[in-house]
């Protein structure tokens, strides 16, 4: 089962609320929340302002492609990502943008912080968008000490590591399922997530679906306004298994779907080994590692002489 939660009892500490949250990040890994600052009539803005760009004809949308660009923030065409090396590559589109710093700053060279580019169309895409990580990146906040306090942490113990939070928000486009599709193409095949939390915002059209722990699959959905959220691998191996990263997928139906998935996590250089662990595992090495295993265009990108 996957619990339905109130996002302001989170915030508020109440108790079986975050029991509740406690069981479900330790058995299906995936709850759904309500009550949060981001209105249904936020969250229909942002999904429609992502399709009106994934509309646009592809010359468009050329101008910001991560192929091109050799980046990880911009445009992904259809086949651009490949999350299940088993399967062939996704056929949806997806749009990235991250965290922002300053050009001066030393982490600014890396890949996980690229610079962000925008699309001149449609009007207003870059302010929307923009607004809309700050505003989810808080509510994923609010979660994540939830997710502290499940695991009998301090409520603050992951707040010190988000300062500069590698977070990618993306829009994602799942067409609907060609005809030409086999049992080896997806919207987006099985895979867990990579980072720490997920705060998925959809348009209500089904077509995610949770590996259940014996065996099966659990549609999952929410309306806009209400929120799926799942824990990645960082999360899992941070926690020291405490709180589950759960495979999914998207196998695509006869309506196209928009998802907004906020991936929430940390700044590079945390060390997101066990707790009580000596090792030390950077965040940041984590992430660099998985992209470059599952963007298409970092795949095939040749070696530095």
């Amino acid at each position: 089962m996957i619990p339905r939660l109130d996002a302001a009892k989170i915030a508020a500490r109440d108790a079986d609320t975050i029991a509740a949250l406690s069981q479900a990040a330790q058995d299906t890994g995936f709850a759904t929340v309500y009550n949060t600052a981001l209105t249904e009539a936020r969250v229909r803005e942002v999904i429609e302002t992502y399709r009106a760009f994934f509309h646009l004809p592809e010359a468009q949308k050329r101008d910001v492609d991560m192929a091109r660009t050799g980046s990880n923030r911009g445009w992904g065409a259809a086949g651009s990502e490949q999350v299940d090396p088993d399967a062939n590559p996704d056929y949806k589109q997806f749009f990235d943008a991250g965290f922002a710093l300053p050009a001066d700053d030393p982490l600014a060279a890396l890949s996980v912080y690229a610079p962000n580019r925008w699309p001149a169309q449609p009007d207003a895409f870059q302010a929307v968008i923009t607004a809309y990580y700050r505003d989810a990146c808080a509510v994923a906040m609010t979660v994540l000490r939830g997710i502290a306090e499940a695991i009998d942490a301090p409520r603050d113990y992951f707040d010190a590591a988000f300062d500069k939070p590698m977070a990618l928000l993306r829009g994602n486009y799942y067409p609907q399922r060609p005809a030409w599709a086999t049992a080896q193409d997806f919207g987006i095949a099985t895979h867990t997530d990579y980072g720490c939390l997920t705060l998925l915002a959809t348009d209500g059209t089904p077509g995610l679906e949770v590996r259940k722990r014996g065996g099966g699959w659990i549609p999952v959905q929410a309306p806009p306004g209400e929120f799926i959220i799942n824990f990645g691998e960082m999360m899992e191996m941070w926690t020291k298994g405490r709180v589950q990263a759960t495979p999914h997928r998207v196998v695509g139906t006869d309506a196209e779907r928009i998802s907004v998935p906020l991936f929430f996590n940390p700044a590079h250089d945390t060390n997101v080994a066990p707790i009580g662990s000596a090792d030390v595992i950077r965040a940041g090495d984590h992430m660099e590692k998985r992209f470059s295993e599952t963007y298409v265009h970092l795949q095939t990108r040749p070696a530095a002489p």
